[in-house]
């Protein structure tokens, strides 16, 4: 394989890792109504469920975080899937509830694995192309949802749902293999301008006075405030919109999949195209990305309102709403990421990474929960209404104080970089 080539070998590697894994994560929303028939439990037990791996990958970002940044990314990604094999299998053997929130929650160890991934990805792609680099890679996260939701509604049915838990967990297994034998480990921030060509000698590893700065980043900071807003509505779609189908405006099974499958392509072409929007206004303007962000979400809030409260019987004004909803929803992921790796030096970036994704977990892992209690004592519906527009309004306040911010963060790490290529010549 041409050196050329090798960098689109690891992309579509991480893009099939995140593909089956999200699959794996996601296929839980879809198999929702048996699972709770078979254990006898009400929503706000199987929100327990759903929050339950949220809060173990909360609590574990920060040390893969640590991990990613002290020892080598691929092979610590390799563990991460061979962990998604195992528990998800031991998910599918227990036979009582209990013992299913325990199982179902330590999936959530190789959920938190995804900082190592992104950081050796911008590791083989220069920083002018990733934002459309992460929108194109993020693609494999909806249509994760949509290979899990296949798999639940046709293979659930023959199989049943502890099946479909074998399959997902044999493909963690599979791709443990191919990692670990086929992805090698590229040169922190080797695709950085300041840094191509130059063997760096010094040792660039994760140290505490570095990860500790990142704190020190106002833009940065707001970033963080936004992420941990901003997954709440993500959280209660990803793992009640299929019952609010169901339950609530009574879709069956096939209205229901029609819909599902429309709103996950638009999501996924979402991703690059919010990706691609924000390096094109990226090169023009140092906030563009963050801008392209803001307004995605402040769209994403407007549509979402107007479809759910269109009329039952309507469905379809209600599918095109939520289409166009699902196109402007994933505008922020690739920007926010590209932002952060922007303004990072390259043996924090897992760890910043980390933080981010700490921040998403640690608030939003309550929000299944939360809108299962809420819909026990309401409405599913009013439990989707309160918590996305409440979040997403904050969202959009918080990225755009970043955006506002971040021009000097990012002229911050250029200066860093500059300094170290030439200490790095120096030594030469």
């Amino acid at each position: 394989m041409t050196k050329s080539k090798y960098p689109w070998f690891v992309f579509g590697t991480f893009f099939a890792f995140m593909l089956f894994q999200q699959a794996e994560r996601l296929v839980i929303g879809p198999l929702t109504t048996p699972i709770m028939d078979e254990f006898k439990i009400n929503q706000a037990q199987m929100g327990l469920v759903f929050s339950g791996a949220l809060i173990v990958g909360a609590i574990l970002y920060p040390v893969w975080g640590y991990l990613y940044d002290r020892f080598a990314r691929t092979k610590l990604l390799a563990l991460a899937a061979l962990i998604w094999g195992a528990t998800t299998w031991l998910s599918a053997w227990v036979q009582t509830f209990p013992l299913f929130v325990v199982t179902r929650s330590s999936t959530g160890i190789a959920d938190s694995s995804y900082p190592g991934l992104y950081n050796i990805t911008n590791d083989y792609f220069e920083p002018k192309e990733r934002g459309k680099i992460m929108g194109l890679l993020q693609i494999a996260q909806p249509l994760g949802y949509l290979v899990g939701m296949i798999l639940a509604l046709i293979m659930g049915s023959i199989i049943g749902w502890r099946g479909v838990f074998y399959v997902t967990g044999a493909v963690g297994f599979v791709m443990a293999i191919i990692i670990f034998f086929g992805v090698k480990e590229p040169q922190r921030g080797s695709t950085e301008p300041e840094l191509q060509g130059i063997e760096q000698k010094g040792d660039y590893r994760f140290n505490w006075k570095t990860a500790l700065g990142l704190f020190k980043k106002k833009s940065l900071l707001f970033l963080f405030l936004n992420c941990f807003t901003g997954v709440f509505p993500w959280q209660v779609l990803t793992f009640w919109f299929f019952r609010y189908l169901e339950t609530g405006r009574g879709y069956d099974s096939t209205t229901v999949l029609i819909t599902m499958v429309v709103a996950v392509l638009m999501l996924a072409a979402g991703y690059p195209i919010g990706g691609i929007l924000g390096d094109y206004f990226f090169k023009r303007n140092q906030r563009g990305r963050l801008l392209v962000s803001a307004a995605g979400i402040l769209i994403a809030l407007v549509l979402l309102v107007f479809a759910i409260m269109v009329p039952y019987n309507q469905m379809f004004l209600f599918g095109f709403l939520l289409a166009f909803t699902c196109i402007f929803m994933p505008f922020a992921s690739p920007n926010v990421v590209t932002t952060i790796y922007d303004m990072t030096l390259p043996e924090v970036r897992s760890t910043a990474n980390a933080l981010q994704n700490f921040f998403e977990q640690v608030g939003s892992s309550v929000a299944p929960l939360a809108a299962g209690i809420i819909a026990d004592s309401s409405s599913l519906q009013n439990a989707i209404l309160i918590i996305c527009v409440s979040a997403w309004t904050l969202c959009f306040i918080f990225i755009s104080i970043a955006a506002y911010l971040v021009p000097r963060d990012l002229q911050d790490l250029r200066n860093q970089l500059k300094q170290r290529a030439e200490i790095e010549r120096a030594r030469a």
